[in-house]
């Protein structure tokens, strides 16, 4: 019998919560004639926005290496339109700034460290971002019911999945060919650098891709890597000109060959190279800012996309009396550990 369980990042309708005394599953999309900054701050315009709140606290499993993130929150949403595009603001508590993403650092000893402390699974839960993300059904039979336990699997007893041996904490595909969620990540260190949300999907690939269902979106450049080579025991880059704000990162448009010179114990490279993307999976805009303990991200979107492959990479906001399902899930420091909710919620826009 195939295990499912509501895991990367979908879904709806909270459960019963002492975090929450009543549950709201409709989020509504105010009309807006503002215009609405995307800074990582809540304008005053975002008080026309009536909010939901979305209770997060289930996770999918539990690292054998120990996991120290939260295991619940709750996401207050809000959203407006314009016409041309759709607008979010998310917040929820987080009591810590994540941003190191396997970071390197000087050592006493002079040598370059780089931190590292995935579980069993193969992922991090240590030395990792923060992140967000929000899944948009496309045409996936049941996720209206069932969110993201429509996409979302888990090995069996045996460690089989899709009978194959696999040692993750689950993968994404859906049931059917055809079948496309779209799933829009925000990422703290990689993405937010550039006041971008990664735009991505998911489709029916198994086994015969690497991730499986999770794709990201057509590009035509930019995007992130790591700062790394193969043999190598130091960084390949740092930033021209260092700076506390792009600590974790190296910027492309910054990026010098690494010299070890004038470093001392405890200096921090970013483990990463960062870039916009450019291309269809440019298409969200998202900016966040933690501060007194939570997060705030703002995102714009089109309502409608034109890509050669918009109709199933993206959702399409094209009817506007017609209702839109989604799920939300944060990570606190955690590559694919998160805190989710089951079934799916709607969206429907006003006037």
């Amino acid at each position: 019998m195939k295990k499912t369980l509501a895991l990367c990042g979908v879904a709806s309708m909270a459960l019963v919560s002492p975090m929450a005394q009543a549950v709201i599953d409709t989020l509504e999309s105010a009309h807006t004639e503002t215009e609405i900054s995307i800074d990582g701050a809540r304008d005053k315009a975002w008080d026309n926005a009536k909010p939901i709140n979305i209770v997060v606290d289930e996770l999918p499993y539990k690292p054998n290496n120990g996991y120290e993130g939260m295991k619940e929150a709750e996401i207050e949403m809000r959203s407006l339109h314009d016409g041309e595009y759709v607008y979010f603001l998310l917040r929820w508590e987080d009591p810590t700034l994540s941003l190191e993403r396997y970071p390197w650092v000087k050592q006493e000893d002079g040598s370059w460290k780089r931190l590292v402390n995935k579980d069993s699974t193969g992922h991090e839960n240590t030395f990792y971002e923060d992140k967000m993300s929000i899944f948009w059904n496309i045409k996936s039979k049941g996720f209206k019911k069932k969110g993201c336990d429509k996409s979302c699997h888990m090995p069996e007893d045996d460690g089989l999945l899709d009978g194959v041996k696999d040692t993750s904490a689950g993968r994404h595909y859906t049931s059917e060919a055809g079948e496309t969620i779209d799933m829009w990540h925000w990422k703290a260190a990689r993405t937010n650098a550039n006041f971008q949300m990664d735009d991505q999907y998911v489709d029916h690939a198994r086994q015969e891709s690497k991730e499986w269902g999770r794709h990201s979106d057509d590009k035509t450049g930019g995007g992130y890597y790591y700062n790394l080579e193969k043999g190598r025991d130091t960084p390949v880059w740092m930033n021209k000109t260092p700076s506390a704000e792009d600590l974790y990162w190296v910027r492309e448009a910054l990026k010098v060959p690494f010299e070890d010179k004038g470093f001392k114990p405890g200096d921090i490279i970013g483990g990463h190279v960062t870039g916009p993307f450019e291309g269809p999976r440019a298409d969200i805009q998202a900016r966040g800012e933690w501060q007194d303990g939570a997060w705030i991200v703002e995102i714009k979107r089109k309502l409608v996309t034109n890509h050669e492959n918009s109709n199933t990479q993206d959702i399409q906001f094209n009817d506007l009396d017609k209702d839109y399902y989604f799920g939300v899930t944060v990570f606190d420091n955690a590559q694919i550990n998160h805190i989710h909710h089951t079934k799916s919620y709607k969206m429907v826009f006003g006037n």
